[in-house]
């Protein structure tokens, strides 16, 4: 942007938290160095709100595609999922519009679910906005449509969710999806330290199903569910009780998380790292989303982009830490991809309305 031989350039790096991903893009750094360039002396440069909301980078649009064909006992027999969305590779190379492998192991290669017959396929998406992360980035859309799809077939098969999301996902064993024909990075984790382990999440499934007393008689209009997942080498599972008026209104009354994350040094640091990505998580869900009209983003600040508020979250979390001595691996993200489908899962037990878009929005008052 300046025209200048880069050894010339001196980069002053602050340490500054907070930024889920925003940090990586330079853009109000070049803004600031050109203008500052332009006037002669040095300058501050602030976006406010609705420079950011209307100028800044998008989590990716997705679509998800499953279809399954169940036995005669109701479990999943052969599994097709299909995802489609724009890459972050789309904002730093121009034409690119496939995700890349290290997108698809987010929550789509490393399926868990225990069948003979799966196919997994993904499709081009060109890029119709500036394209950035945000927590926990593509797991967020694939968790929700697997674990959402779980809870569907649980219900088609006339089974309970807790019971039905264990025997799906089978017995403990380690699984290894490049045997599978899958490129898997592991989230840059070496597989032998930190292989995907079946019996860990279904140690957490069942630790969170014991701490929400899960089957417990509901009062009318209220209902649990249930969602697990691993992401950045670390397990997680919530459920979510909520409360759905005949008017449609939602309430979530309790959530509780149920994390395995291995060596675990500070304990309070994991358990506000898991109950903030659960809050993020209800963002994902109810968050208004943004739209466009000739190109131009069309919300510009809170009054036309809603977020939740403290009365849209649980006045509870509930963490609890399994135990362990394997490696650490991750905190900060693996609590938000779950929290959507758990959410949803609740709301049809609650009132029978399917959720299967993001986000909520009108949905439950239609």
């Amino acid at each position: 942007m300046l025209g200048m031989d880069e050894r010339k350039i001196n980069v002053n790096v602050t340490m500054l938290g907070g930024g889920f991903g925003r940090k990586s893009k330079p853009d109000f750094s070049a803004e600031a160095a050109y203008l500052s360039m332009k006037v002669g002396k040095p300058i501050r440069v602030q976006w406010t709100r609705e420079d950011d909301i209307q100028h800044g980078f998008y989590h990716a649009v997705s679509a998800q595609h499953i279809e399954a064909s169940l036995d005669k006992n109701g479990a999943i027999e052969s599994y097709l999922h299909r995802t489609a969305f724009s890459p972050i590779t789309s904002t730093f190379s121009e034409g690119a519009t496939t995700p890349g492998s290290f997108e698809l192991r987010l929550g789509f290669t490393d399926n868990p679910i225990n069948t003979p017959n799966m196919k997994l396929e993904n499709g081009d998406a060109p890029a119709k906005a500036r394209i950035g992360w945000m927590r926990s980035v593509s797991n967020i859309f694939h968790a929700f449509a697997i674990q959402s799809f779980i809870g569907e077939a649980a219900h088609k098969a006339g089974r309970d969710q807790k019971d039905y999301l264990l025997d799906t996902i089978g017995p403990s064993r380690i699984v290894d999806v490049t045997e599978q024909n899958a490129t898997y990075d592991n989230y840059g984790g070496d597989k032998a330290v930190y292989p995907l382990d079946i019996g860990r999440l279904r140690h957490v499934i069942e630790k969170v199903a014991d701490m929400s007393k899960w089957g417990r008689e509901l009062p009318k209009g209220r209902g649990l569910g249930i969602a697990a997942h691993r992401s950045f080498l670390t397990y997680v599972a919530t459920v979510v009780e909520v409360e759905v008026s005949d008017a449609g209104d939602l309430k979530v009354i309790k959530s509780w998380v149920a994390i395995d994350a291995g060596t675990v040094v500070n304990t309070d640091t994991v358990k506000n790292q898991t109950q903030g990505g659960s809050i993020y998580g209800i963002t994902t869900a109810i968050s208004d989303g943004i739209t466009f009209d000739k190109g131009r983003v069309q919300q510009s600040n809170f009054h036309d982009y809603r977020v939740p508020r403290m009365s849209d979250v649980p006045l509870e979390i509930d963490v609890e830490i399994v135990q362990s001595d394997a490696p650490p691996a991750g905190v900060g993200e693996p609590s938000t991809p779950v929290y959507a489908p758990a959410l949803c899962n609740a709301i049809f037990a609650a009132c029978g309305k399917r959720i299967r878009q993001l986000p909520i929005g009108n949905q439950l008052k239609a």
